[in-house]
């Protein structure tokens, strides 16, 4: 009997530990944007056949190549407009590392974020950028709606972003088309 009692007040503690847990989410920031259910890809198809645009036509603005930065990112990046409204786009051969927490999708001022910083972390500075939203998966094509308010021309490059530890994944110039 000892022995069952002894068990069941060594249990206690650890089934209330695993029920508490750490709390996850995204904290907001006030440089955050938030995200938006017109962010996600039209439809599956498009998604499979690599395309993002699929019954309106959207326009290229801007676009460039990622860089590396703290961990390794490649694929291309686009800024398009579609009936008004801009998105971000990163193409179907976009990758990025999954050793990050909290991985966010910005724009920046800087037309060379990785040079304008220090390696490792790659670090940002607040006020340079402007985050679109966290991000959705670490390869594929994404889409993410860039609110009205915001001054395209004010930002240069887009860059992949952990929040948590202030360290740039990766980062792309955009060049006008």
């Amino acid at each position: 009997m000892k022995l069952r009692q002894w068990l069941m007040v060594s249990l206690i503690p650890l089934v209330i530990l695993g029920c508490i847990g750490k709390p996850q989410g995204n904290q907001a920031s006030e440089n955050t944007v938030p995200a938006s259910p017109q962010a996600s890809l039209p439809s599956s198809e498009s998604q499979a056949s690599g395309q993002l645009a699929s019954s309106t036509h959207a326009t290229t603005i801007k676009s460039g190549i990622f860089v590396s930065g703290e961990h390794k990112t490649q694929g291309k990046v686009q800024i398009v407009t579609q009936n008004g409204q801009s998105f971000l786009e990163l193409e179907q051969a976009f990758r990025t590392s999954n050793m990050g927490p909290d991985l966010v999708v910005i724009l920046h001022r800087s037309e060379n974020v990785l040079s304008s910083t220090k390696p490792p972390a790659y670090p940002l500075k607040e006020g340079d950028y402007i985050i679109l939203a966290p991000l959705q998966k670490f390869s594929g094509a994404q889409r993410y709606v860039i609110p009205k308010t915001v001054n395209l021309a004010a930002y240069r490059s887009a860059a992949i972003w952990c929040r948590k530890f202030n360290a740039t994944f990766g980062a792309a110039k955009l060049i006008s088309q």
